[in-house]
């Protein structure tokens, strides 16, 4: 069974549900911003489901995943359920004739990451996977300047991503049940978002890493015990030969979702941070501007995301927005530029792979391009 939609630009992309957390409420924003005919939810209760449906606005609910994708009048599905249910749950999908947003990470295991990307592929459906701070207009605009040459050959990445929500032991999540929340926490919950931006801006891909990661508490809130890591601190390199670290941390008092990305080029350097998106510090040898998200002056592909004039701020739901409208439209036929697919999901799932190998051995690890 084969989902049909209209012309490219024309009609209503028919949507399903499955989870009714925070990321369930951020998909259906975005979805209905995309125009979306909210169609039907689906949770691991029936009396979730109804009242995902009710705060979420769907016609409908279930706590069945398998009737929600039978029923024949969904066109894509959005699965924002717990990490080890991703892979089993976008395959499911794919095999009823719907498309796809799967939350991140696409798949706990390279393997199962690399079997959805070829079923996709075989049944001719788009699967994406919401790297959303793609999104940001000051992120397009970066690497625009940056492959135009602008900053010159990258030489060095100054990257990090801190958060603060799991600092103390009373800090609980299933994320940190390795049955639910698979054999990495914050590089495949934060790390994934970080290394995606380093190789969407820098345009080069990351060719061997050196990590160390560290759980610091074994176990958490009502005595759950903790299987995978709180910190990953990782070196890298380009293929151009650029070298790089990151830091991963949801355990840095005071930090939010402080990610930042910094390229050191030849020429000059470019920094953005996401709880400052409407800027982008461009750094000089004599001088060194903060340029502004302004449409009016940016690039093609920095002016195509944004939807307000200079001045109104754009943030997360924006740049969330601006994701799903891409996804909708490749399901209409179009091929927006930067989307991040499947073949993106299991690029992260390969980069997981490699880091927590690293860390394991104590040793550099090559990185399968």
């Amino acid at each position: 069974m084969t989902t049909e939609v209209t012309d490219i630009g024309v009609g209503t992309i028919r949507t399903g549900l499955l989870g009714g957390g925070f990321m369930a409420r951020v998909h259906t924003a975005a979805a209905r911003a995309a125009g979306a005919d909210l169609v039907g939810v689906a949770t691991s209760t029936a009396a979730g489901g109804a009242a995902a449906a009710r705060d979420l606005g769907y016609r409908r609910a279930g706590s069945d995943a398998a009737a929600l994708l039978a029923d024949g009048d969904i066109d894509v599905v959005h699965v924002c359920t717990p990490n080890t249910t991703h892979a089993g749950l976008a395959r499911a999908a794919l095999l009823a004739g719907v498309h796809v947003v799967c939350e991140k990470p696409l798949a706990t295991s390279v393997d199962d990451a690399r079997a959805l990307v070829a079923l996709a592929q075989e049944r001719g459906l788009v699967g994406a996977v919401p790297f959303v701070y793609r999104y940001h207009p000051m992120i397009r605009e970066a690497r625009a300047r940056v492959a135009q040459g602008e900053i010159g050959a990258v030489l060095t990445v100054d990257a990090a991503y801190l958060q603060d929500w799991m600092l103390l032991p009373s800090d609980d999540d299933w994320r940190a049940d390795g049955d639910a929340g698979g054999p990495s926490r914050a590089f495949a919950d934060i790390g994934s978002h970080l290394f995606d931006l380093i190789e969407f801006v820098s345009g080069q891909r990351v060719t061997r890493v050196s990590a160390r990661t560290r759980r610091v508490y074994d176990r958490r809130g009502d005595d759950r015990v903790v299987r995978n890591e709180d910190i990953a601190a990782v070196m890298f390199d380009l293929a151009s030969g650029a070298v790089g670290t990151a830091l991963i941390s949801q355990m840095a008092a005071g930090r939010k979702n402080a990610l930042t990305l910094e390229l050191h080029g030849a020429r000059r350097s470019v920094r953005f941070e996401q709880e400052r998106p409407e800027e982008l510090w461009i750094g000089d040898r004599i001088s060194s501007q903060l340029l502004l998200r302004d449409p009016a002056t940016a690039s093609a592909d920095a002016a195509r995301i944004q939807r307000v004039p200079a001045g109104h701020p754009m943030g997360y739901q924006d740049a969330f927005d601006a994701f799903v409208i891409d996804a909708y439209a490749a399901i209409r036929g179009g091929a927006p530029e930067g989307l991040p697919t499947f073949a993106d999901g299991l690029r992260a799932a390969v980069l997981t792979d490699a880091v927590l190998a690293s860390a394991a051995a104590d040793s550099w690890i090559e990185v399968p391009a």
